[in-house]
């Protein structure tokens, strides 16, 4: 009785600590952004000019390019993170190739984010730009879409881990009885495995999804670093967090300095509102997987 005590009093002094450490980012983010907020305000979030010659900021760009980047390697990687959770979780929970497949994709969950950026940058982009001399589009190599593809590999890992041990979790009782009434595998994988892991599954895919919008190195190496919207999947661009990687360490002026901090802000709020918005999602899917 005193240790279950001791466990919950230390579950919720872990919770107020992380609770505290986050809003202390949050205010020390706002504090470091206030010059350029009070010089641009709203103006800011919705402006399609970054000129720091002439000191015109705005974040719009970057907006578009992290979700755009994110969301495409999100729907690239999904097919490919869900057929490696349903065949380890299920079709070959064990085994050699079962344990290759899991090796293989913490392999890819360690390597370092230069290396990818790297592997983009002398093996992705020379492909990509004959992909898009073949359709007469400008050769620029980098771009949207091969960031996009690097984060796609990137992310694989993280969803399909996840939704690899929720489904193997699922009770051998239900997929028994389903196929006690007839069903096939595929229909037991639709109807029963597939209902009773969606919440786990797609908790998975949203740690894939902040860990896409988060990432810097990669990315700014392989995405172009053009400081304007872009109009196609295959020209230059530039992220929340390439262009704060880019530009901080040559940031002069004060307006320039506390523009990129409002930049991170924004990086900031936009992570928070994607998981608390999915973690709803979660709990909705919960319940209704319960009932």
């Amino acid at each position: 009785m005193l240790r279950d005590r001791f466990f919950k009093f230390g579950l919720k002094l872990a919770g107020g600590l992380i609770a505290l450490l986050i809003f202390s980012i949050f205010v020390s983010l706002v504090i470091a952004s206030i010059p350029s907020i009070k010089e641009f305000g709203l103006s800011f979030v919705f402006g399609k000019e970054w000129n720091p010659v002439e000191e015109h900021f705005s974040a719009l760009p970057f907006i578009i390019g992290t979700l755009l980047t994110s969301v495409l390697a999100l729907a690239i990687s999904l097919p490919f993170s869900l057929a490696i959770a349903f065949f380890s979780g299920e079709f070959s929970k064990k085994g050699l190739i079962s344990s290759l497949i899991a090796y293989a994709t913490d392999l890819l969950a360690g390597i370092p984010s230069v290396i990818y950026g790297f592997w983009g940058l002398f093996f992705l982009v020379p492909l990509i730009r004959k992909l898009e001399l073949s359709f007469n589009i400008p050769p620029y190599g980098v771009g949207i879409f091969t960031a996009s593809l690097v984060l796609s590999i990137m992310i694989i890992p993280y969803a399909s881990s996840m939704a690899r041990d929720v489904i193997a979790l699922v009770p051998s009782d239900l997929k028994e009885a389903g196929f006690a009434l007839g069903s096939t595998r595929l229909e037991v994988i639709k109807k029963v495995i597939f209902p009773y892991s969606v919440s786990g599954i797609f908790a998975g895919l949203l740690l894939a999804f902040g860990r896409a919008i988060g990432e810097t190195m990669a990315v700014t190496m392989v995405i172009g670093n053009a400081n304007r919207i872009p109009h196609s999947l295959f020209e230059p661009a530039n992220t929340l967090a390439s262009v704060i990687a880019n530009e901080f360490t040559e940031a002069t002026s004060d307006i320039h300095l506390s523009s990129l901090i409002y930049l991170g802000l924004i990086l900031f709020i936009i992570t928070f509102f994607i998981n608390y918005i999915g973690n709803m999602i979660i709990e909705r899917m919960s319940v209704n997987g319960r009932s």
